[in-house]
């Protein structure tokens, strides 16, 4: 795990008085009492002498569990003040004495006691959780990557991933934030928000908060001492040993070799998932990370919660995205090969080709799946939408976009049989090439239609707010599963808002807000304010089909080639129908998290 997840710089200064002399009347609201309790390695600050750089990074790791259980608990970054944080670095002293820690430590790692106390210009303003969400969203790359048993090392690495992007989102927003004050926010959050098994677990303190652990080093004393009994008893039990040693090299060499058969298999297997005629290539992982230099974090410009992916060169020149799957176990296999399957299928401009693929398995990293498109240099819709602000977009942009949706779903509905769902189309699914043409991407839970192109099913995929709610509810899967999240996508680009907007409680889905401003004579109010002056007949035409697509009665939605006519003004548009029970309302909004739930 990198090390920039430690949280403080060191700055030394002396103010051993604020420590020893205690913190004026004021008490800590942090309880340290873990600091005695968890499994932490404490000679790291008892040796002699002690590696003070070592030290105090294990200190602030410690300390940071303090203020993340706070945060978890009343949903405030920092400390009030600076009298609140010399009292909590007085308290930490005293437990660490009790340690037998000098005392000195503390005042030598901690010079600053100001630096937890909350500063406005910290990061873009956050001092809440509540702020948090509002800048950053509820819905970020650390929900997903960072919420499990991080104790395996491919996890923690994607979270610290995840981390990263996170960082950067930030630095886009506010090009004046200081990433490191952001990066300690980001690793706060996930220490005490994301992680389910708590601020105190091993999963979070030695990956999230890098605290090395007291029962790695106690092992290692402890194999230290098996060795020197094993060479005492060695005359004695060689022969034993020899027999446990070609048992062990036995199995690994059948492992090994079962493996390889395995790997071989699967290899076959989705080799011959790849139509002839498609063009895809066949990639070694080799000539992968030489093209994203050993998949250098640096070249990551993606994450989500089944995979990350890397910009990368290849030897020809050409610029590619290569994105890295990580499955659950057990099925992985198959729904790769479905995938490849899909994707090697569909020859659209407006869909993301798949120019090659990837499988390898090793002691080392384990199974290992890669997809290999075309770099888009204009990144996601969202890209465009959320971290540079919406109004980068100009109308005739827009209306290229969306143009160019429609005409990538009516391929997948119509002109592939049986025809393909995409379920979970939404911003950060658009690409957007050098031309800012739209490429519909990422098919991982595309699903073929049966003969009657409507079926039910028990595993309802896709993201909140762009899931058509008879589908959330029930399962039922159609082509207008996929309309509804177009017209949720319309609407998005037509106004500039997210789906789902923190800012305004009485209407916080973006169909709901868009119905009150119709019906209450103010459409020019939906449009984006950088595109009002301009064809305000043909935006108003596609807010109308936006919400028609959307609308939450599936009869009453257009067939994708349909709603592309109507957006080309070459069939008119209907009259609005009745306005749908707003799916803001309480009791809408628990059905459909249910169904969610229910499925994932």
């Amino acid at each position: 795990m990198d090390k920039q997840w430690i949280l403080f710089p060191l700055h030394l200064m002396p103010l051993f008085a604020v420590f020893t002399h205690g913190a004026a009347s004021s008490t800590c609201p942090m309880d340290l009492s873990y600091v005695g309790s968890i499994p932490w390695d404490t000679s790291i600050c008892r040796e002699d002498p002690i590696d003070k750089k070592h030290c105090c990074d294990t200190l602030r790791s410690v300390f940071a569990i303090g203020l993340a259980e706070r945060l978890k608990d009343h949903h405030i970054f920092y400390l009030p003040d600076p009298n609140t944080s010399s009292a909590c670095l007085h308290d930490f002293t005293r437990r660490l004495s009790a340690l037998s820690i000098p005392q000195n430590m503390v005042p030598f790692c901690f010079p600053n006691p100001s630096r937890f106390v909350f500063n406005s210009s910290a990061c873009l303003g956050i001092r809440t959780v509540e702020d948090w969400n509002f800048t950053v969203g509820d819905d970020t790359p650390l929900n997903s990557t960072c919420n499990g048993d991080l104790k395996d090392k491919t996890r923690c690495r994607v979270c610290s991933d995840a981390a990263d992007t996170l960082k950067n989102k930030l630095k886009a927003i506010d090009p004046r934030a200081d990433a490191t004050k952001c990066f300690y926010y980001i690793v706060l959050y996930a220490a005490a928000l994301v992680n389910p098994f708590g601020t105190t677990d091993i999963s979070t303190t030695s990956c999230i908060l890098c605290l090395e652990n007291s029962a790695v080093a106690q092992g290692s004393s402890h194999g230290v001492e098996l060795w020197k009994l094993g060479f005492a008893l060695m005359g004695v039990g060689i022969g034993v040993v020899l027999a446990v040693m070609m048992i062990v090299v036995y199995r690994k060499w059948d492992e090994r070799k079962r493996q390889s058969v395995y790997h071989r298999e699967i290899e076959k297997k989705v080799r011959a998932c790849v139509l002839p005629n498609a063009g895809a290539k066949w990639f070694h992982v080799e000539e992968l990370e030489r093209a994203t230099e050993r998949f250098s974090r640096k070249n990551v410009i993606g994450q989500g919660g089944d995979g990350v992916v890397y910009k990368g060169t290849l030897s020809d020149g050409a610029v590619v995205a290569v994105k890295e799957i990580y499955y659950l176990e057990g099925k992985g296999d198959e729904e790769f090969c479905y995938e490849v399957e899909i994707i090697s299928r569909i020859k659209h401009r407006n869909l993301l080709a798949l120019r090659g693929c990837c499988i390898s398995s090793d002691d080392l990293e384990g199974k290992r799946r890669f997809l290999v498109y075309d770099f888009m240099p204009n990144g996601s819709l969202s890209d465009q939408m959320c971290c540079y602000g919406a109004n980068r977009l100009t109308w005739p942009q827009r209306k290229s976009i969306i143009l160019d949706v429609a005409k990538g779903l009516a391929y997948l509905h119509y002109e592939i049989k049986p025809p393909i769902y995409h379920r979970d189309i939404k911003p950060t699914n658009i690409l957007l090439d050098s031309k800012m043409n739209a490429k519909l991407a990422d098919f991982g839970l595309a699903k073929q239609g049966s003969e009657d192109e409507s079926h039910l099913t028990t595993r309802v995929a896709g993201t909140y707010g762009y899931v058509a709610p008879e589908y959330a509810l029930y399962g039922q899967l159609t082509e207008k599963t996929d309309v509804y999240s177009f017209g949720i996508v319309i609407l998005e680009i037509m106004s500039g808002r997210k789906v789902l907007d923190v800012m305004d409680s009485s209407a916080a889905l973006i169909t709901d807000w868009v119905w009150t401003m119709t019906e209450s004579g103010k459409m020019e109010e939906v449009f984006d304010q950088s595109i009002r002056e301009g064809q305000e007949k043909i935006m108003e035409r596609f807010v109308l089909v936006g919400m028609l697509c959307s609308h939450s009665a599936v009869a009453l939605r257009p067939t994708i080639v349909e709603a592309l006519k109507m957006l080309e003004g070459v069939i008119d548009t209907p009259q609005l129908p009745e306005r749908p029970m707003p799916l803001g309302h309480e009791s809408f909004q628990s059905s459909l998290l249910h169904g969610l739930q229910r499925s994932g």
